[in-house]
């Protein structure tokens, strides 16, 4: 053994065979695996690149040979490398700087900020331009609690039956009340009257008969919870013959009066009536007087003054004593029963109180059934709900209740039937209709009706305070459109006769901000049978006998 070559561990005493003496088999087996090593290598990248290849140009990696945005080369068929510039992914980023910075690309972004600021600009320029231009919208008028709902009148608290008298029985009818958008509550009166007794009459104590103080101030407070406001009757003597008693004791009269509204103001009540102010010398003066108590407590309170009268010349004067007093009175009575009659009186009317906030109703106190035939109730709600004024009502107008006698009270005594187990006489009755009960499950109802008008008049300016135009047409027709401003426009045709007719509604002697298309859309009808929300021709309207029509259309400028 050399000396020079170290000895390996395990190697056997004695010299080592040459390289050259290896056996020709071990030395094709080490070939034979060096080759197959470098053909599995040679494969695998093969094969990662065809992957490679494979995938989206902008998910490939960076190869590194130096190509640009993950550009990788695959190798070809045959070992050739494709062409260079073969695909083009984009700039880098000096590239993209670089040409960002040039003069031209400079110049277009200050021409397109320029645009934008000029359009800019000219969209504000015209955005003002069509604010200038546009018609303003009309101011609202001021409007109080008595101008957005009916008055509902109880002059005759016993007809409310209940188990702990009148006003309480009275109290738990407010729900219903409510549902009639009733804005106000006429009550009574309810003071103590001893028949034409001056002396013995009290304007400041309740009548023990229909309840006691806590009841009429549990009354207010419950009114009032549901938005409804208390009106108290003061008509003196409204037991006597005479309302206003004798005429020398006019003044100590009046005097009561005055004292009783300050009397009650501080309890809280929303406003006072009196009624046959034609019977009372110096009305006008009294009335003035009164009103200045009213209002000197507040604004927001009310003085209602009704009369028998029809005469135009003394409800304008009585109307101008005060500032904003609502008269009630027999004016409409004065109608023929035919539409062109009822369009002179309301028309005439309405110029005559020349502007001035109106009520409208037949009477002072009784109901609509007295003067009215039962086939025109429907219409006169409808009148009374959208002409521009407060519609006011005596209770059971909503129903058209009659006059009931009966056996152990005073004639006119009305009791309000509740159900059927409420009449007083079941056999003049033809059926449930007749009851509150009977007619709120039967839309087609004259109260059903009632609702509706109640309703839409709360909801719309038009109806609330809009402006009033009555059309040409032949008697016993009578139409009028209500509109205010921008807002939807309403239009009434009522007809008063007998037979059924055709109305040709046109736009001749019409204001500009009060035209008429040539169609319209049916709000309701007064009778049964008619599609709610058809379009109806206005140039001929058929009506049938006794029909009133609501309908609608929209404002166009």
């Amino acid at each position: 053994m050399d000396p020079a070559e170290p000895e390996l561990p395990g190697d056997a005493p004695g010299p080592r065979p040459p390289p050259s003496a290896l056996s020709e088999p071990d030395a094709q087996g080490h070939s034979a695996s060096g080759d197959s090593g470098t053909m599995s290598r040679d494969t695998e990248v093969d094969m990662k690149e065809v992957e490679l290849s494979e995938l989206e140009p902008e998910k490939q990696p960076m190869a590194a040979g130096g190509e640009k945005n993950g550009l990788v080369k695959a190798k070809a068929a045959g070992g050739a490398e494709p062409a260079a510039g073969a695909k083009f992914t984009g700039l880098s980023k000096e590239e993209l700087l670089a040409a960002a910075g040039g003069r031209g690309w400079a110049r277009a972004r200050a021409a397109l900020l320029l645009l934008f600021w000029l359009g800019w600009l000219g969209m504000l320029a015209g955005a003002v331009a069509i604010i200038v231009r546009a018609p303003r919208c009309r101011p609202l008028p001021a409007q109080a609690w008595w101008h957005r709902g009916p008055l509902y009148r109880v002059d005759n608290v016993r007809a409310f039956v209940g188990r702990e008298g009148p006003l309480a029985a009275l109290r738990e009818r407010l729900d219903y009340l409510s549902t009639l958008k009733v804005k106000g509550l006429v009550l009574g009166p309810i003071h103590k009257n001893p028949k034409d007794d001056l002396a013995g009459t009290d304007l400041q104590q309740i009548d023990p008969t229909l309840g006691s103080e806590e009841d009429f101030n549990s009354l207010l407070q419950a009114a009032r919870k549901k938005s409804i406001r208390v009106i108290l009757d003061l008509t003196p003597n409204y037991r006597g013959q005479s309302s206003w008693f004798l005429p020398e004791q006019e003044n100590a009269t009046a005097t009561k009066v005055k004292e009783a509204l300050s009397f009650w103001l501080k309890g809280r009540v929303d406003g006072f009536q009196v009624r046959d102010v034609d019977n009372l010398m110096g009305a006008s003066s009294f009335l003035a007087e009164w009103e200045n108590v009213i209002k000197s407590s507040s604004t927001d309170r009310l003085l209602v003054a009704g009369t028998n009268s029809f005469d135009l010349q003394q409800l304008v004067s009585l109307l101008n004593s005060t500032q904003d007093m609502l008269l009630t009175s027999s004016y409409l009575l004065s109608s023929n029963g035919m539409g062109e009659h009822m369009k002179f009186l309301v028309t005439q009317y309405l110029n005559g109180t020349a502007g001035r906030w109106c009520s409208w109703s037949v009477s002072q106190a009784h109901l609509l059934t007295s003067f009215v035939p039962a086939q025109l109730l429907p219409l006169y709600q409808l009148l009374f709900f959208t002409l521009p004024g407060t519609p006011v009502f005596s209770y059971g107008d909503e129903i058209g209740l009659q006059i009931v006698t009966r056996p152990v009270e005073p004639a006119e005594t009305l009791v309000m039937p509740w159900d059927e187990s409420s009449l007083p006489d079941t056999s003049r009755f033809t059926g449930a209709n007749v009851t509150v009960k009977g007619q709120s499950e039967d839309p087609s109802s004259l109260l059903s009706l009632f609702r509706r008008l109640s309703d839409q008049r709360e909801k719309e300016r038009s109806l609330l305070h809009g402006d009033f135009h009555a059309l040409s047409l032949p008697s016993p027709l009578f139409a009028y459109l209500r509109y205010w401003d921008q807002n939807e426009r309403f239009l009434v045709v009522l007809n008063f006769g007998d037979v059924g007719l055709s109305a040709m509604l046109g736009a001749s002697a019409l204001p500009a901000s009060a035209s008429l298309p040539a169609q319209a859309r049916l709000l309701l009808s007064t009778r049964p049978g008619r599609e709610e929300g058809a379009s109806l021709e206005l140039g001929a309207l058929k009506l049938e006998p006794h029909e009133g029509l609501l309908l609608h259309f929209p404002y166009e400028a």
